[in-house]
């Protein structure tokens, strides 16, 4: 029997800004994916978590033992943490030129790295590995050879207010049709879209959609080995190395 061409098409489920503070926005959307995938393949879906180690330099997760314990038991059920900067947000002196300020106040006002230094951007990201090190957990970092292009469309919401949610359906709308062929979709959640019911009956619907398409869920890494995209050498090493320069398809 032919495989049908959805059975070859996936898709990521990626939490942003996960820490002890946005776990309450997460959590009963986590338990609807859990059964929702629980009954379509018997087994909950793999989600790839994007952790944030002392978000907003208020929520440190070392700090959240039961937490830290969640967390562990989703990777050990086989989902995918990764280290999502260190404190997320812009902590720098205010912007001083109109470019900045449309790049730090205007598109964003989390974007950690963008006013830091190497020396300090290299100093979060060690201090990150550390972290992840001292939990026990896999850092996966990894190098696409020759910065190759993937093609993986990501849909993500604006959903801090009304009209940016109603404008962030039509645009996702919008690229889904264009994109049915993809071979995966990256879903990019947040945790203001579960504050919403809007957004968050967006993305859990689409997700439902999804799986009854026939596309399957992935973690970020493991989509990347299955296609061929690093190596098992390459593989090993990012998981295990974590000082590794690397590229990230994030």
């Amino acid at each position: 029997m032919a495989e049908s061409p959805a059975a070859k098409q996936h898709f990521l489920l990626v939490l942003h800004d996960v820490a002890p503070e946005t776990w309450s926005d997460y959590r009963d959307f986590v338990a609807e994916v859990d059964a929702l995938c629980q009954s379509r393949l018997n087994h909950p879906c793999p989600i790839t978590w994007l952790v944030v180690p002392d978000f907003h330099h208020r929520s440190a997760l070392e700090d959240a033992p039961e937490f830290i314990a969640l967390l562990d038991s989703r990777r050990q059920q086989g989902d995918e943490l990764a280290l999502h900067g260190f404190h997320h947000c812009d902590d720098a002196p205010a912007p001083r030129t109109p470019r900045d300020y449309l790049m730090r106040r205007v598109l964003t006002w989390e974007g950690e790295f963008y006013p830091l230094d190497e020396a300090e951007a290299r100093r979060r990201l060690l201090e990150g590995a550390a972290l992840f090190k001292r939990l026990g957990w896999p850092l996966h970092l990894y190098r696409l050879p020759d910065f190759t292009v993937i093609d993986a469309p990501g849909l993500v919401w604006s959903a801090r207010s009304a009209p940016l949610r109603l404008m962030s359906q039509w645009v996702t709308q919008r690229k889904l049709s264009r994109e049915q062929q993809a071979p995966v979709l990256r879903l990019g959640l947040h945790p203001v879209d579960m504050r919403h019911a809007r957004s968050r009956q967006y993305w859990l619907t689409l997700v439902e959609r999804l799986l009854d398409e026939g596309r399957q869920p992935m973690t970020k890494i493991g989509w990347l080995t299955q296609q061929g995209l690093l190596t098992p050498a390459t593989s090993d090493t990012a998981q295990q190395n974590s000082h590794q320069a690397a590229h990230s398809a994030a």
